[in-house]
């Protein structure tokens, strides 16, 4: 069955750096456009950035120039590299495919960013 796991988050200061992960598993990693989502507290959830089977990758304005989206389909797995962190990056951070899948949610990965 599919699984995606996120993993990574965690809390920092403004201005600080993480790099989150997301082990896929269970389908052709390979040729699935694949995205990260996050969600705050009171708000809806939304797509921060998308990398396709080609490698092409879009962002979110909000995250433009700070985020940056890879995959290593050797490990099934899609990072998101996360710079110069602003508190409105505070969010529970989710994988899933483009488009997203109901079904494939999982637990997310919590991003707090301080002050």
């Amino acid at each position: 069955q599919v699984q995606l796991v996120e993993s990574g988050g965690g809390l920092v200061q403004a201005g600080g750096s993480l790099r989150l992960s997301c082990a896929a598993s269970g389908f052709i990693f390979r040729i699935n456009a694949m995205g990260w989502y996050r969600q705050a507290p009171g708000k809806q959830r939304e797509l921060v950035a998308s990398i396709t089977g080609g490698g092409s990758t879009n962002y979110a304005d909000s995250v433009k120039g700070r985020f940056t989206i890879s995959r290593d389909n050797a490990k099934n797995t899609v990072y998101l590299q996360m710079n110069s962190l602003k508190p409105e990056d505070t969010a529970v951070y989710y994988c899933n495919f483009i488009p997203d899948v109901y079904e494939y949610w999982g637990q997310g990965t919590q991003v707090t960013v301080s002050s």
